[in-house]
């Protein structure tokens, strides 16, 4: 066996000898292993080598992290093991070409599962769920994980949050009113006044002889507890917000920040994205502008 030089033809009767030669003259081959030690004067040889041993150097992308792959079926092994796809549903383990794709997916197959094909709020709610998007909003004062804005609004305006016990649905009202003066997310209601924050009992004369009925609306509970819950809850009062979307004429107008937040994040109306929600939340809902005791 001989071993040539790529440059010169020469002939040697080892690899060392070869090598030798090279140092000397300058004669070193122009490729080389990527993996192993082997080197040629010649890419053809380069790529027959890296053929044979499937030394080539991986070059397909991970779509949401660094690492590389040498094909496309150990980069979808990868992705598919770890939901690594830029546009994956985990839930389904499906994954789209882009984001509209994804998004069509559950306008189409969602929304027929969680109330019929024309329910795009309910698709669009499972694509904003916990499932795809995690719990990147926190309360501004526990820090309390949620996964949207309208999360962190529910836990306020309830009275939940063991750092601001004084903040519930008025007070929140009260603060959001003094930053929106021009009425963009806020009614302003003529003779409106700030609604009493008392907690509400029903009496003995509730029962109708077989369930606990709510006087207002006649909706029936099986239990007291069940109607003072209802009672309390914010069913029966004004509804004091509005969706800010006057060119798209959206009309609709909600009881709760929690509510129009929701509403919003289901981009049913199409105003904004839910990123941009969760975005204007955080500033709305900034501690440092907060009263919270």
């Amino acid at each position: 066996m001989y071993y040539e030089c790529g440059i010169c033809d020469r002939a040697f009767a080892t690899s060392r000898a070869r090598t030798q030669h090279a140092n000397s003259t300058g004669h070193h081959p122009q490729y080389d292993c990527d993996y192993c030690d082997d080197e040629f004067y010649d890419s053809d040889e380069e790529a027959d080598h890296k053929d044979s041993y499937g030394h080539w150097s991986p070059n397909i992308k991970c779509e949401t992290c660094s690492l590389l792959f040498r094909s496309d079926a150990e980069a979808n092994r990868h992705m598919q093991q770890h939901g690594h796809y830029k546009n994956y549903c985990k839930a389904c383990d499906r994954h789209f070409r882009n984001e509209n794709n994804l998004r069509q997916y559950g306008k189409k197959s969602k929304a027929a599962k969680l109330g019929g094909a024309d329910d795009l709020g309910a698709a669009y709610q499972h694509l904003n769920s916990r499932v795809h998007r995690g719990q990147n909003m926190q309360c501004p004062f526990c820090k309390t994980a949620f996964t949207t804005a309208s999360g962190v609004s529910h836990h306020l305006e309830t009275g939940s949050c063991p750092r601001a016990p004084s903040l519930n649905r008025e007070t929140l009202l009260r603060a959001i009113r003094e930053r929106d003066p021009g009425g963009l997310i806020t009614n302003k209601m003529i003779g409106w006044r700030d609604e009493q924050v008392g907690q509400y009992e029903a009496t003995s004369r509730a029962w109708n002889g077989m369930f606990w009925e709510c006087y207002l609306c006649h909706s029936e509970f099986s239990s007291k507890v069940g109607l003072n819950q209802h009672l309390n809850s914010p069913r029966h009062k004004d509804k004091v917000y509005k969706c800010p979307n006057k060119r798209g004429g959206c009309e609709k107008v909600f009881v709760s920040l929690a509510a129009l937040f929701s509403h919003l994040e289901s981009e049913t109306c199409s105003f904004m994205r839910f990123e941009q929600v969760q975005q204007q939340a955080t500033r709305i809902l900034d501690s440092g502008r907060m009263i919270s005791n």
